[in-house]
């Protein structure tokens, strides 16, 4: 095969959606803390929504960015607690795939702690293939052509192999 049309993981993204800020938030911070050893970052509203009580730019969530070695274990984490399936919808077009944990409590080796509380996840794999660097790099920056995109039968193959991931 050609390694130019490998496959890998460009990143994961743990996020916790809150809904407000304060003491909750602060908790959901420590959870992924705790979980994946890096820093959140907040995440801030983009409109107002007065039946939700949020106003714009106020801290509702939180997000780690994982790479490497360190997203490959949070991904064989969360999936082993939803049992490693996932749906054909949860791809997208562009090849990435999202899906999340309704309790943290179900990944094996989290216990509940009555400080923290339990919280629910979401998880976004972003694929990529060789040769994306030019859509991102200063210096003539370029379009990834089509036949360098990633596909969803690509990723869906990818997960099935790395992860042993049954697609329903």
């Amino acid at each position: 095969m050609n390694p130019m049309e490998e496959v890998i993981i460009a990143k994961a993204t743990m996020n916790i959606g809150v809904g407000e800020s304060g003491e909750q938030l602060a908790k959901a911070e420590k959870l992924l803390e705790n979980m994946t050893g890096q820093q959140p970052v907040r995440t801030y509203s983009k409109v107002t929504n007065p039946e939700f009580g949020i106003r714009k730019n106020q801290p509702i969530a939180c997000k780690v960015s994982l790479r490497g070695e360190k997203a490959e274990k949070a991904i064989k984490l969360i999936l082993d607690g939803i049992g490693h399936k996932l749906k054909s919808r949860q791809f997208d077009a562009q090849g990435n795939v999202s899906f999340g944990i309704h309790e943290h409590i179900d990944i094996p080796g989290m216990r509940y702690d009555p400080d923290i509380g339990i919280f629910g996840m979401n998880l976004s794999i972003t694929f990529e293939k060789p040769g994306y660097r030019i859509k991102r790099r200063k210096i003539q920056r370029k379009k990834v052509p089509a036949k360098q995109m990633v596909k969803k039968e690509e990723t869906m193959k990818f997960m099935q192999d790395k992860f042993q991931v049954n697609i329903v």
